[in-house]
């Protein structure tokens, strides 16, 4: 019995924790893997606002240079974008983003496309 009670009081305890969700990645122009021509722009739209003075874009070419953006956000607070300084070379181009939540919790990531 004294078990049984046991586990029921762990299964609310559990079922009674606060959920987490953190943002998410919902959308990146030019996308993953997309071949495109002449890109003006890499823009990142999240499921949810984050903190834009702890948030970042990168992009960089095949050799590892930076490509010099002009980043953003949106007056949302829900779209990390940055706008090439000039038109971007044929090439492949790796964007790695990071972002601070609302919940406090800092995400990453990154991805690929080839501008022809």
């Amino acid at each position: 019995m004294v078990r049984i009670l046991s586990l029921l009081t762990a299964a609310v305890m559990v079922s009674a924790s606060p959920v987490s969700a953190h943002a998410r990645l919902i959308s990146a122009t030019p996308a993953s893997g997309a071949v495109v021509s002449a890109p003006g722009e890499v823009s990142l739209t999240f499921s949810e606002r984050f903190a834009a003075r702890f948030s970042s874009i990168e992009v960089k070419d095949a050799e590892g240079r930076a490509v010099t953006l002009r980043q953003e956000v949106s007056p949302d607070g829900k779209t990390l974008s940055g706008a090439f300084a000039r038109a971007l070379p044929t090439g492949v181009y790796e964007v790695r983003w990071a972002i601070a939540a609302a919940d406090g919790h800092r995400m990453t990531g990154s991805y690929s496309f080839t501008v022809r």
